[in-house]
Formats: C-alpha cells, structure tokens, sequence
C-alpha cells in the first residue's frame, strides 16, 4: 500500500532531470558554432605577426642603418660611389634609357674619398668634417668667407626635407659672420620667390637646401655656381623609416640632375675650378 505512494516523487524527479538534460542540449544546439580550425587560425597569425617582425628587425637592407645613420656610406671611396650612384639612377628609373642614364651619371673623379674619417657622421660632427676635407682650398678659415659676389657660396650642403636643412644651418652658424651667411634656402614656409630674393641680395657662403630647390635657384640664375668649390651631399641620414636621400625615388633624380649641371659636370674632372662632392 506504500509503494505507489513513494514512486510519484520519483517520477517527478525523473521527469525533471530529463527536462534539464534537454534543455542543455538544446542549447548547446543553438549555441553560435566556432569555425572550423579557429583556434589553429589564430595561432597561425600570430605565428605569422611573429615571423614578419622578425624579418623586418632582420632586414640585411638596413643591417648598416642605425641611429638615424646609414654607416655604409662613409665606407665608400670615389669608385664604389659612382658604381652606387648609378645602381641607384637605375633602380629609381627604369623607364630612362642607357643614353639618359648616362646623362646623370656621376663619374669617380668627382668624388672626395672621405673614408678617412672614423668618427659618427652625425650632425654635431659636420662641422669638423668640413674644416678637415676644406683644407686642400685653403685654410679651415675659408669657410667663414663668402666669394664677394651676391649668391656665389663656395659650399652647398643638399639634403632630403626642410626640417633636415634648418637642422644642419644651425649646426654650421659657426662658418657664419657679417660678410658670410651660412643660408637655409628651403623650407615649407621660404617659397622660392622668397628665395630668390634672399640669395640676389645675400654674401652667401655655405647654403642649404633640397635638391629642387637648389636646382630652381641655379637655374633661374640667382644662385651661382661660378665659385662654387664643393658640395655636400647629407648621404648618411636616414628618417625614422630608415630612408636617405639616395633611398627616395623622388628626390634620387633631381639629386642627379643637378650634380650634372651643365656648369658643374666637367668641373668635375677639370683642374681648373674644380668643384668636388663629398658624401657625408
């Protein structure tokens, strides 16, 4: 008589339990279902981040660019740069032919070797640079005077971007007097008219700017080159994407273009008011 009265609890119980299993099962069925391989995916990607990283850090391009200084540079002797500078005139330029290359190419005998020089070419070293390298034309005092003509420097310094050039012209106000200006012709705010201007009525001795500039300068006549003795080149900068002025394609063949001026190229090879290029 007691039996029946034991089993309904029971049932109920059963029945419960049966409910609860089937509702976890029916949401584990309309859980959102994980795709297929997730987890390998995302471990692949990382792995993947990981490897590209790597390789960057790796980069043998950039295995001689440290600091903001591409020390490969100054390595280089008059030989190894002209094969240099014209690896880098085909690399920009391939649309130019064998005979337009040949037009902005730069010959071995233009070139000042500057291996000799083991310190960091870095800006506060410039200075010191210039005054050793500037001996063969007189003393180290020649680059505190300006030539007597308007716009005539006897040294011009090209680099890759305005803020680069104000840079370097206040690292070299030490070559700067009353009679010599040490002059940044370029920079976002000096339009060339501007420029032109400044350079027609200025005694300028050492004047710097980006290849574009000086080559519109020169050209309109403003800036001269008659008295020019050297120009050097900001070749062991790099920016924070490790990138110099021989790394940017446009800027590579202005650069190029104006080395081979017309009033400059055989200057290169000649005795007689020799204009030199050093790469620093």
């Amino acid at each position: 008589m007691g039996l029946p009265a034991q089993s309904k609890p029971l049932i109920k119980a059963g029945k419960k339990r049966r409910r609860e299993d089937e509702a976890d099962t029916g949401s584990a069925q309309h859980a959102p279902p994980t795709a297929p391989g997730a987890a390998a995916d995302e471990g692949g990607i990382k792995k993947r981040k990981r490897k590209r990283t790597k390789q960057i850090v790796e980069d043998p391009k950039d295995a001689d660019k440290k600091d903001g200084i591409d020390e490969s540079i100054g390595k280089m002797d008059g030989p190894l740069l002209a094969d240099f500078f014209a690896q880098q005139a085909k690399r920009h330029n391939s649309q130019l032919t064998a005979i337009e290359l040949d037009d902005v190419y730069v010959p071995e005998q233009a070139f000042l070797d500057t291996t000799s020089w083991k310190s960091p070419r870095v800006l506060e070293n410039l200075p010191a640079f210039l005054k050793v390298y500037s001996r063969k034309k007189g003393s180290p005092d020649s680059l505190s005077t300006a030539p007597k003509e308007n716009g005539s420097p006897h040294t011009i310094v090209i680099t890759l971007a305005g803020l680069r050039a104000a840079d370097i012209t206040r690292a070299l106000r030490q070559f700067q007097n009353q009679d010599c200006a040490v002059a940044k012709l370029f920079a976002k705010h000096i339009k060339l008219a501007e420029a032109k201007e400044f350079v027609k009525k200025t005694r300028v001795g050492i004047g710097i700017g980006t290849p574009v500039r000086l080559n519109d300068l020169a050209t309109s006549g403003e800036l001269r080159l008659k008295q020019l003795q050297r120009i050097v080149i900001d070749g062991s900068y790099v920016d924070q994407k490790k990138r110099g002025i021989f790394d940017m394609k446009d800027l590579h063949l202005p650069l190029l273009q104006f080395l081979n001026r017309a009033d400059l190229r055989h200057r290169y090879t000649s005795c007689e008011n020799h204009v030199e290029i050093l790469i620093f």
